[in-house]
């Protein structure tokens, strides 16, 4: 009796011959494969009929397996498909459903085999993912180096000791409110250090790591670990400042990475999981939301002048024909909620997905500027790109350096990955409603762990704005004439063209389109802002672009409230302005220094 198990197949079969090189790549030297048209002599037992209908597995012991049966046994000694085999043998009616298909595909071989080169194309071999896994790992650092890079200029003026929303104040409040469990509700090192000298640290550690981390590639997982636990840091005590969804698109990727460095497959089936989850819910929210702006497909025609840091592309792209945007809109649909499908489909369906995917990423990062997030979510869609499909320069340039995302078995990552899968589930009952749906048990698991952004909730533009407000920070010493705080990169002067400004962030600039959206009473900080001005705060003033006031502070402030759209060709020739604004009136009242 042959030994390892000998499958026979029909050697004159393209389909079997296409999934036998699939099938020997897997199991190696644990199976031994023939055409029958070999060995059949070797077993007069098995009538050459048998042969011609199905494969069959000749086992160590003498028994012989066929269909179904004996491709789910053969591949049973793969680590990873082994549960083929408790489908096959416990799950009611999986044998029967198994065996019918076998020999469905059996007596439609041609067909079988059309179908499976439409599929997967050329490539007959299992999927690896050492270069795309090589470049997500590089892109994760290079967002991981936006993000600390560019708020290690911010923070002192946002959340430092001085700053506008001091991290000390609000943890103090979380710890009068919470006691001992503030510690969770808010897990940041600044516990143990609190000051303006450990929020430049934990950003210099942040930017030393990730540079690390591109250059060498070396020892992920402990890098990986402190970046995610750097940035988490700064997160939960950024308050409003640290609030986006790439924020938390960044904490998620860069855990799911961490697991992935423990156990590839399962991570990357996880980080797979996590692009669906925000491409598709970017999509459900537009739908559920009944704007109708998106309902009648006209979103886009407002989108490129009222999001919240147009590039001068978007001012070009806002000029497009109406039917150019309602066209544009429609896409836009079928590649949220059509695209995401695909990442679980097989080889080519996939590269299509996630060309559509990337090219949806690189317009929206023309067009806007929104951080880190667009060469965030390209580094997760190159997961989805198989090595057979790169260049095979690429591949000789990377060799063995691609397969840095890598390490041993681990039964306690699988089970952190089983309760994040779980845990994810939370944010996609959600979907629709905006509120937290499910069972009990998984909204409560939920919101215990939500203040480490393990798992978090995606959407964005749910409701188009179709205006845009605008707020203007004015000075004066003498409440007659007033003179603006020119912002660093939000619309201000007229004439100034918008600017790319990605990776980098401006997080107070991000802040004041949210502020406009709302009034006074639900944005204080902006009174806090006014404050900084009024007494001339270096930390407050080196966020904007200019002081008017660079001897002494002015003795009134006041936000104005005006209205902004994009001029017309027209207009921008006659008057050389990027933008064309109306005064609505003022956003807040007047604040006056009360010390002469």
């Amino acid at each position: 009796m042959p030994e390892p198990p000998l499958l026979i197949y029909d050697g004159d079969c393209g389909f079997c011959r296409r999934w036998i090189v699939h099938w020997q790549a897997l199991t190696g030297d644990r199976v031994r494969y023939a055409p029958y048209q070999e060995v059949a002599g070797q077993f007069p037992q098995i009538p050459l009929e048998a042969f011609r209908q199905s494969v069959q597995l000749i086992l160590p012991d003498g028994a012989v397996l066929s269909g179904a049966r004996a491709v789910i046994r053969s591949l049973a000694v793969v680590p990873g498909k082994r549960w083929l085999s408790w489908v096959y043998g416990r799950l009611p009616g999986a044998a029967a459903l198994l065996e019918w298909a076998y020999r469905w595909i059996a007596r439609h071989r041609d067909a079988a085999a059309r179908i499976t080169q439409w599929l997967w194309g050329h490539h007959s071999g299992p999927e690896t993912y050492e270069v795309s896994g090589w470049l997500f790992l590089r892109l994760l650092a290079l967002a991981y180096l936006a993000a600390f890079g560019s708020l290690w200029g911010q923070l002192h003026g946002l959340i430092g000791a001085h700053g506008i929303l001091p991290a000390d104040r609000f943890l103090h409040a979380v710890q009068q409110q919470l006691g001992v469990l503030g510690y969770w509700a808010a897990p940041t090192l600044y516990w143990a250090a609190p000051g303006d000298l450990m929020l430049t640290g934990l950003c210099a550690a942040g930017v030393g790591l990730a540079l690390w981390l591109l250059a060498t590639g070396r020892c992920p997982r402990p890098v990986l670990i402190g970046l995610w636990a750097g940035y988490l840091s700064l997160t939960v005590i950024g308050q409003e400042f640290l609030s986006y969804q790439w924020d938390a698109l960044l904490l998620e990727t860069g855990f799911l990475a961490i697991l992935a460095a423990t156990r590839p497959r399962l991570g990357h089936w996880l980080l797979r999981w996590l692009l669906f989850r925000l491409m598709f819910s970017s999509g459900i929210v537009k739908l559920a939301s009944s704007d109708p702006a998106w309902a009648s497909l006209t979103a886009l025609t407002y989108h490129y002048q009222t999001q919240p840091l147009p590039t001068w592309i978007g001012w070009y792209a806002h000029h497009l024909p109406r039917a150019a945007h309602v066209a544009s809109c429609a896409t836009l649909f079928v590649v949220e909620l059509g695209a995401p499908w695909l990442i679980f489909a097989p080889r080519r369906p996939r590269l299509w997905g996630a060309a559509a995917l990337i090219g949806l990423q690189l317009i929206i990062g023309l067009t806007g500027n929104y951080a880190f997030f667009n060469g965030l979510a390209i580094a997760l869609i190159l997961l989805l790109v198989d090595d057979a499909s790169w260049p095979p320069w690429l591949r000789r340039l990377l060799g063995k350096r691609a397969a840095d995302i890598s390490g041993p078995f681990s039964w306690g990552a699988g089970v952190v990955a089983a309760g994040l899968m779980i845990l994810s589930l939370a944010p996609m009952f959600a979907l629709g409603t905006g509120r937290l749906a499910g069972p009990a048990a998984l909204v409560i698991a939920y919101q215990l762990m939500s203040p480490w952004r393990l798992v978090n909730g995606y959407g964005l533009f749910a409701i188009m704005t179709t205006r845009r407000p605008e707020i203007i920070v004015e000075g004066s010493r003498d409440g007659v004439t007033w003179q603006a705080y020119e912002f660093r990169h939000k619309p201000g002067d007229p004439r100034r063209p918008p600017r790319f400004v990605a990776p980098h962030q401006p997080r107070l600039d991000w802040q004041m389109w949210f502020a406009a959206l709302e009034t006074s009473e639900r944005a204080p900080w902006v009174a806090q802002l006014e404050d900084h001005l009024l007494h001339g705060a270096p930390e407050a003033l080196r966020l904007l672009a200019t002081n008017p006031f660079p001897d002494a502070p002015p003795r009134f402030v006041r936000a104005m409230l005006y209205d902004y759209r994009f001029t017309t060709p027209a207009e921008r020739r006659a008057s050389g302005g990027w933008w064309a604004r109306e005064l609505l009136g003022p956003y807040s009242p007047t604040r006056a220094r009360t010390d002469r």
